[in-house]
């Protein structure tokens, strides 16, 4: 208990060091060039950007000086020092330092997008490492219904690898994929990282106390940190968090589901992530035309952001992109404009589909609406997570 005080304490002074050292750095993010125009606002002064990297720097370091604090007594004990946990630790922020780094290269290099999936995988290595080394557990649970075919578990050897090592990159890459509007990034983010740590501490009093006590060393400080960066992202942003915020929280959560194993249920509070990248798929695999940016289209008279379109030419469709169009229409879930020789939809990502929903909307309430929607889904997650979860598992 009195770790968890002391972590506290620190993530406190993380918090307001962070609040402290994001307005006094900005113009050196300006001065090197590292700034945008706000695209929904009629000011174009310029916002600093990638201050994520700020708030990742003070997380780490915050956590690198909580170790002495768990592992100090170890130390003078060298016989039952807990070299397995140390090692998960150390992993776990090794990634999560590689994330720092390689988003921040990233947004000084505004690197291509094959790049962006590969940065995670190369990142996750320590971890898949510290995995292999000490557990090695490949095999899963088979649902109820299921078992009569499959059995009770499945070992699926090297593929349990591969799915945490895309774990990690669809982490990373869900949050940046589902921005665009003042502190969404941040606020998504925050969201999550209160579903684990409401789950962790839920999980406190089963026979996985140490996976969940090494969860909440991760994600209180992140918590922290990023509570302070929301305060300056949120609607009108000051900063922007750029590509390296999204990496460190990716891999931050990537990391507590692999190392603490619930990574099905981490999965369940990116709901919104996940809805909004199948949503996504006929356009990031250019079934259908995808601009470079699907940002809200914002009109200055009206102050309101509009959902933006993309153009869809008739000649040049496909017999899938056709299907695809005939199935969201059914579906409702397009707003779509025909004439003789193209087809006008709204861009597809979920910010977009909220637009054609409730209609042109301020920027500030839009975000609101997404953070209820993601607070909403956390609410489902919990009820598929344990009333739910009795009917397909034994406990």
């Amino acid at each position: 208990m009195w770790e968890i005080i002391i972590l506290l304490i620190l993530s406190a002074v993380a918090f307001f060091i962070t609040d402290e050292l994001i307005p006094n750095l900005t113009d050196l993010f300006v001065k090197a060039g590292l700034f945008g125009i706000d695209l929904c606002k009629t000011s174009k002064k310029k916002i600093p950007e990638a201050i994520g990297v700020i708030s990742g720097c003070v997380f780490l370091i915050t956590s690198f000086l909580f170790i002495p604090v768990v592992f100090g007594n170890g130390l003078m004990d060298t016989q039952h020092f807990p070299h397995n946990e140390f090692a998960e630790v150390l992993a776990g922020l090794l990634s999560i330092c590689c994330m720092l780094l390689l988003g921040f290269a990233d947004d000084v290099l505004d690197l291509r997008w094959r790049y962006k999936l590969l940065l995670p995988t190369v990142a996750s290595l320590p971890l898949l490492v510290v995995y292999y080394v000490n557990f090695n557990s490949t095999t899963f649970v088979v649902p109820i219904p299921l078992r009569q075919w499959l059995g009770v578990s499945i070992n699926i050897g090297v593929l349990y690898y591969v799915y945490m090592g895309m774990l990690a990159v669809f982490c990373t890459n869900a949050i940046n994929i589902l921005a665009g509007v003042n502190g969404l990034e941040v606020g998504q983010s925050v969201v999550i990282a209160l579903s684990i740590i409401l789950f962790d501490i839920i999980e406190l009093k089963g026979d996985q106390f140490k996976a969940h006590t090494f969860s909440l060393h991760i994600m209180i400080p992140y918590l922290a940190t990023t509570l302070a960066l929301l305060k300056h992202n949120w609607y009108p942003s000051k900063v922007f968090v750029g590509d390296t915020f999204c990496y460190v929280s990716g891999m931050t959560f990537a990391v507590v589901a692999i190392l603490s194993h619930f990574s099905k249920t981490v999965l369940l509070f990116f709901l919104p992530q996940i809805i909004n990248f199948l949503y996504s798929v006929p356009q990031l695999f250019h079934i259908i035309p995808c601009p470079r940016h699907r940002l809200p289209k914002y009109s200055e008279e009206t102050d309101l952001l509009h959902a933006s379109r993309t153009i869809i030419v008739k000649k040049e469709m496909t017999a899938l992109t056709k299907l695809i169009l005939r199935v969201l229409t059914m579906l409702h879930l397009i707003d779509k404009i025909e004439d003789e020789e193209s087809i006008t939809i709204n861009n597809m990502t979920l910010i977009n589909l909220f637009l054609i929903k409730l209609g042109p909307i301020p920027e500030v309430q839009l975000t609101k609406k997404l953070m209820m929607f993601q607070g909403f889904c956390t609410g489902v997650a919990f009820i598929i997570r344990y009333p739910l979860a009795s009917y397909f598992y034994d406990s």
